[in-house]
């Protein structure tokens, strides 16, 4: 077992930081002391988020890594905030996509699964399920996740399959299952029928053929248009607006069906969009969603035109046997010859294909079992409405779910597939009834010698999938940990599938549970390629997670991914992110090494912070302290991206960029006791830092933290960094941002002028105040030091150089004597450059004050911001207008 180091700040900490043996080497730790298990904390709040589990299709992409980082954040923050936090993780198994794969796999050795049998094909998935699922757990680690693997499921997992059996008898009980005939998604290639994620619509070129269908009576005839002239072999009505002037003498009269030769009447239906093309429809119940609604209302013949495989059927004519796209070509031919085809119009239309196989799906009237969707949708309308639903995050999704779920159509449930739930109903030989059992009927003494067949077919994933949130956590028994964990706190899942498995979970929790399955759900977008492009194979596109690990290491991935966006919104993969992201993780690196190099010996009773703290002592704290607050606040509000912002310009710009130089002066001096303050502050300001960035990055933070003062096994379970009061220091942060911009206005001019930061130069200050003038002097040592001065003055009354180069910051104005270097009009036009800036900025401010919806809707303490910044602006102007003025004298 790998154990902490427990060494004093200071031992050796390599000079480069090497992710592969520190991501192994703590997650390997973290899991061999189960610091994920959750409920080793009974007396603490519960707070649970359960995976989406990924299919058992292979390997995990670049975007379920950036769903499972953003869990990862949220869970880490809050174990670390002292709840008993519960990720349980798991998989799909997937039903069509992995029989899909399984069976190309079988293909490639000349087989079928029909060769094999169901009982022996059912144990190649299950092979192949286990082989992926350890492939995932693989991923997982090296992303660092930390998941609760003593709660593992998967969906046709023992207790989840009862849980699926269940649901559906009592549905079934309620009259919400039904078995029945309607059009569905069908796979002609898969022979199975489909759900709606699993239709993917692809833009394809093809054409709108206009055709004339004559009266019976041959006092005319009626002209339609279709887009698959082979389905007119099973038109069954042509159908037309009741108000449509010119058909009102047709309606009822008899059509002829060309080629065939079969009578269909002429309807009408208020359906029917009479300012569409010709306003007559040909009406082919058994291939179109909308056209078998109307055959039901005008209780019309259906009739099925094609088999299982697309291809033509008994029904089709002399057609039949042949194959769905070579009996459109002969049809068009036939209807050409017969001269009733009257023109053909390229069309671009949108046709649906099935994601798995890519065959184009084949609206299909078939016998397959239904949920009726209406009350349970009802029932969700309701929650949400009644503000016991769920909170969308960003909340427009809420109107997207809304619209779907009022709209709702009965969900097709049977596939037909060998892997996978089976459907738990049996068909009596001898009475022909049907049996709905979460058991198997045979056993039961009512049905003894009885011949009992159960249906071939299985359930829809997402009918399994749906369950997930409670089936996961002991349901239908009533666990402690459904007790416990349940509701959840947050789902994590991208935009794209709210309607197919978030409004699925909502619904059926209220059904069984009666409570929503989580209180807030997290949209996030899709990881696009560098050019806004979806992902995907044939593109060649796509972003290996692992392959960005193997260069960058695993939280440089993280950061990256979980910071480049914010919540609903599409984020592109760049490698150049990636880069910056790692070295970020490099300076992090770099800044502690230094600090620890200079705490050599330094232990965790050595810390105090109630020594005599200097101006950069207290200000870092005050940094150290907003940023903790501002990040927590964020992180609760799933802005991830606005406290990556906020970490990474706090550990750069302030902790590096500024304390850390400015703590050299005492680490490098003679003053023990200032040492010892300098060193308490940065061992107390990295520990918080190390804290706030362990969930984005917890390898680096943990190796870093393992070497700082530390009390606590792990930072997975060290407290989260509150809000201290006693930090708050106002004072301190208006006097480093004064000496702040001091410095870096001098540094800018030295640029300027191309004046090296070695070559000593003269500054005088001249202080607005003598608040002002107090802060400059009580921290001279900074300025002379950082500013490298040969000479230096303060005061209220210094009269400027005649040649010297300016500057205005708020509280003083800088002069630097810069003698042959200066060009009095070269120093004019910069100086008009900046009253240009301060002109634009004053303009800005002024506009948004005089902004009336601003003003009456901000806060006042937003309002009184603008309001000095005005003043800060005009007053700065003034000086460097003045300054313009006595050099042009």
């Amino acid at each position: 077992m790998t154990e902490p180091n427990t060494n004093p700040a200071g031992t050796s900490m390599p000079t480069t930081y090497d992710p592969k043996s520190a991501e192994r080497k703590w997650y390997d730790y973290w899991m061999e002391n189960d610091f994920f298990r959750a409920g080793q904390r009974p007396d603490a709040q519960p707070y649970t988020i359960v995976i989406p589990p990924p299919n058992v299709t292979g390997m995990l992409h670049i975007g379920h890594a950036l769903d499972f980082t953003l869990q990862d954040i949220m869970i880490r923050t809050k174990r670390m905030q002292g709840y008993d936090a519960l990720w349980l993780p798991g998989s799909d198994h997937a039903g069509i996509a992995t029989q899909t794969k399984v069976e190309q796999n079988l293909r490639a050795e000349g087989i079928t699964r029909h060769d094999l049998g169901r009982e022996k094909f059912v144990e190649k998935v299950w092979e192949w399920k286990d082989k992926y699922a350890q492939t995932i757990h693989e991923q997982w680690a090296k992303m660092g996740f930390s998941l609760d693997y003593s709660r593992e499921r998967f969906t046709l997992d023992e207790g989840l399959s009862k849980a699926v059996r269940q649901v559906f008898v009592k549905l079934y009980e309620k009259d919400l299952i039904y078995r029945g005939k309607r059009i569905i998604n069908w796979d002609p290639q898969a022979r199975t029928a489909l759900s709606d994620i699993e239709v993917e619509y692809k833009e394809v070129n093809g054409h709108l053929y206009h055709l004339e269908y004559p009266l019976k009576d041959g006092s005319g005839s009626i002209t339609v248009a279709t887009t698959r002239p082979e389905t007119m072999l099973g038109d069954t009505a042509v159908a037309v607006h009741p108000k449509d002037e010119r058909y009102k003498d047709m309606i009822g009269k008899m059509l002829v069906l060309p080629i065939i030769g079969r009578e269909i009447p002429v309807i009408a239906d208020d359906y029917v969009d009479r300012e569409f093309g010709s306003g007559a429809v040909k009406i082919t119940p058994a291939h179109d969603p909308n056209d078998f609604e109307m055959g039901q209302r005008h209780d019309l013949p259906q009739i099925v035109v094609m088999d299982e495989g697309g291809i033509m059927n008994e029904n089709a004519d002399k057609y039949q046997g042949m194959d769905r796209s070579d009996a459109r070509k002969q049809i068009v031919k036939d209807l050409q010859d017969a001269g009733v085809l009257i023109r053909i119009e390229d069309h671009v239309h949108q046709v649906g294909h099935s994601e798995r196989s890519g065959a184009v799906v084949e609206p299909y009237l078939s016998t397959q079992w239904f949920v009726k969707m209406k009350p349970l949708a009802d029932a969700a309308i309701e929650a949400q409405r009644n503000g016991k639903g769920t909170n969308f995050v960003p909340d427009r999704f809420e109107k997207t779910y809304l619209n779907w779920i009022e709209n709702v159509r009965d969900w097709c449930i049977s596939r037909q597939l060998w892997w996978g739930h089976r459907i738990p109903a049996w068909y009596c030989e001898e009475t022909g009834e049907i049996i709905v059992s979460a058991e198997d009927p045979s056993t039961m003494p009512e049905h003894a010698g009885k011949t009992l067949r159960q249906d071939d077919d299985v359930l829809d994933t997402w009918f399994s999938s749906a369950l997930w949130p409670f089936s996961t956590l002991g349901w239908p028994d009533e666990t402690a940990d459904l007790k416990r964990y349940y509701p959840t706190d947050l789902l994590v899942t991208g935009y794209d599938i709210i309607y197919f498995w978030v409004a699925r979970m909502i619904f059926t929790a209220i059904e069984f549970t009666d409570q929503i399955p989580f209180k807030d759900v997290l949209m996030h977008g899709l990881v696009r390629a560098s050019d806004g492009q979806k992902m995907s194979k044939s593109l060649g596109n796509g972003v290996d997670p692992l392959e960005v690990i193997e260069q960058y290491g695993a939280d440089a991935m993280r950061y990256m991914i979980s910071t480049g966006s914010t919540p609903g919104q599409d984020l592109r993969f760049r490698w150049e992110r990636v880069e910056q992201s790692r070295n970020f993780a490099n300076k992090i690196w770099n800044a502690s090494r230094f600090a620890l190099m200079n705490m050599e010996g330094f232990t965790f009773e050595d810390i105090d912070l109630t020594g005599n703290l200097s101006t950069a002592d207290r200000w870092i704290l005050h940094r150290m302290n907003e940023t903790a607050r501002d990040i927590t606040r964020l992180i609760d509000s799933y802005e991830f991206g606005e406290t990556g912002r906020l970490l990474y310009n706090f550990i750069w710009d302030d902790l590096c960029d500024w304390y850390i130089e400015i703590a050299k002066l005492s680490l490098y001096g003679e003053d023990a006791a200032a040492k010892k303050t300098t060193q308490s502050v940065l061992a107390y300001v990295l520990d918080r830092t190390m804290r706030m960035i362990h969930p984005f990055m917890p390898f680096i933070s943990e190796e870093i933290w393992q070497h700082l003062p530390h009390e606590g096994q792990t930072i997975t379970l060290a407290a989260w960094p509150e809000f201290d009061p006693a930090l708050e220091n106002k004072a301190a942060e208006e006097e480093m941002s004064l000496l702040i911009d001091m410095i870096r206005s001098v540094r800018n001019i030295r640029a300027e002028v191309n004046v090296p930061m070695s070559k000593k130069i003269e500054l005088l200050v001249k202080a607005n105040d003598q608040k002002s003038l107090d802060i400059i002097e009580s921290n001279a040592h900074y300025i002379q030091r950082f500013c490298n001065t040969s000479e230096y003055q303060a005061g209220l009354d210094l009269s400027a150089p005649d040649k010297a180069m300016s500057s205005v910051v708020t509280g003083a104005e800088l002069y630097l004597p810069l003698a042959g270097l200066l060009d009095i009009g070269q120093e004019i036009a910069r100086l008009e450059k900046e009253v240009a800036t301060l002109n634009s900025e004053v303009e800005r401010v002024e506009k948004k004050l005089s902004n009336q919806g601003f003003v009456s809707k901000a806060p006042a303490k937003v309002i009184e911001e603008e309001r000095a910044k005005q003043a800060d602006y005009s007053d700065k102007r003034d000086k460097v207008l003045a300054r313009i003025a006595e050099l042009k004298g």
